[in-house]
């Protein structure tokens, strides 16, 4: 029988305002943290919780994270935080930036706080960061020996966040269960290298019971800037659900077709991370040939959410045959998580499913 293997932060708090109290919740992993955020989360948030963690009796050094999780980007912040004697990084930020923030900790041995400012990503709960070139291109995934020490989400922060990034969260987010179902239909291997665990799928399910329930509610409390019981519920699916399911039960075609997008250059770099998600799993409906039924239940749900269903969406409006074929090389390249699928897929597979779900959705509600 094969092995199973689930893995977690060691705590994750979520809660409106907690970012006013950090003491309670980092004073026993460390007194001189390295606080690493980019320019535009320091002016929101960055330099109160900076005064803060000071009045509290934290030493804390700040470093600008330049805004690419690469590992040229990796070793200049390892240098700071081995000059400035740290025994702690905090990541504050979007993925890129908690990805990258995983990464130091993991070089430098320290200890790892990871603060979402927005529920964009499942990045945050888990022991593995997204690599990518100092130009933006995936080059592989990076896996640590341990899940953060700390997951710290204030949704006061995330309610007043651009409605976006709640909306891109939701995409990644529902791709979880999509993947996680592919991968153990197939008996094939989760993000941790061994069979999901039961816990992991009903996670996993979860999930996508909740952005189903209350991604609209969610989406309307963060245009109103406010805080409400769906926004804690879709929050949590985004980042904690979302995370766990992820990591612990496996991904699949659509993070496979997101990263395969990154091969392509030009307006469609402007897109966020879940929403290529988004048309990922749609596409991956597709290669799994469900039922209309199911498929327009997810493509029906992106519409009301506001995520793509369309190549026009993704600004690939007229993209060639020759483009959509790069991203599918991309996305089946050895050690992909395509490879995680139940049968097998091709480059021409993904290209004809992504071309797929476009004509569907425009000829289908186009009426």
């Amino acid at each position: 029988m094969s092995t199973r293997m689930f893995a977690s932060p060691a705590h994750y708090v979520q809660g409106k305002g907690v970012f006013d109290n950090p003491e309670k919740y980092l004073s026993k992993l460390g007194k001189k943290p390295l606080l690493m955020c980019d320019n535009n989360v320091w002016s929101i948030i960055g330099e109160k919780l900076s005064k803060t963690l000071a009045n509290e009796g934290f030493e804390v050094t700040h470093e600008q994270f330049h805004g690419e999780a690469s590992e040229e980007e990796i070793d200049r912040i390892v240098k700071d935080v081995q000059k400035d004697k740290s025994d702690l990084v905090i990541g504050l930020g979007g993925g890129k930036t908690l990805d990258t923030a995983k990464n130091v900790a993991d070089k430098t041995k320290l200890p790892v706080a990871i603060l979402p400012t927005v529920a964009s990503t499942d990045a945050p709960c888990s022991a593995l960061s997204v690599l990518y070139t100092p130009e933006g291109e995936f080059t592989k995934y990076a896996f640590y020996d341990k899940n953060p020490d700390l997951v710290l989400v204030d949704t006061q922060v995330v309610a007043h966040a651009p409605v976006r990034m709640i909306i891109t969260g939701i995409g990644d987010a529902m791709a979880t269960n999509i993947e996680a179902q592919d991968v153990a239909r197939g008996y094939n291997k989760s993000m941790l290298g061994e069979s999901p665990t039961l816990a992991s799928l009903a996670i996993a399910q979860t999930c996508a019971d909740n952005l189903f329930a209350h991604g609209q509610e969610a989406v309307a409390a963060v245009k109103g800037q406010v805080v409400t019981a769906a926004l804690e519920t879709v929050v949590e699916s985004n980042t904690l659900l979302s995370g766990l399911g992820f990591e612990s039960s496996g991904l699949a075609a659509a993070h496979a077709i997101y990263n395969g997008f990154t091969a392509l250059k030009g307006d469609s770099e402007k897109i966020m991370h879940g929403e290529k998600v988004a048309y990922g799993y749609l596409s991956e409906l597709m290669l799994d040939n469900v039922s209309n039924d199911v498929l327009d239940k997810y493509i029906s749900f992106n519409k009301k959410i506001g995520l793509p269903t369309t190549l026009a969406d993704l600004n690939l409006q007229g993209v060639s045959d020759e483009d959509l074929l790069k991203v599918g090389k991309q996305a089946t390249i050895p050690g992909e998580t395509m490879e995680q699928m139940p049968f097998a897929i091709s480059a021409e597979d993904v290209a004809d499913a992504l071309r797929a779900v476009d004509e569907y959705v425009n000829n289908v509600y186009a009426k």
